[in-house]
């Protein structure tokens, strides 16, 4: 699905365990960059409510470093190695 420029979408998010949490997460093409949005619903002072957004750069998940084995070289300790 090709997404307009500065338009996205947001959708209920099913992971929220804490007030804090945005109530529906999505994306938008703001100004020809993808972004992630975070959504709010709140209430104002009177009771109305209202959207509160956040946009920030799409989330890229780091990759676990791979074990590496020990290199073979070995360094064999001169006097000049020790500090006394």
């Amino acid at each position: 699905m090709e997404q307009k420029n500065n338009a996205g979408v947001a959708f209920k998010n099913d992971y929220k365990q804490k007030e804090n949490h945005p109530d529906f997460k999505g994306n938008a093409m703001i100004n020809g960059k993808q972004m992630d949005v975070a959504v709010w619903v709140k209430n104002d002072k009177n009771g109305k409510q209202y959207f509160s957004l956040s946009f920030s750069e799409p989330y890229v998940k780091q990759e676990t470093p791979q074990y590496q084995a020990p290199s073979n070289d070995v360094h064999v300790l001169t006097d000049d190695d020790l500090p006394f």
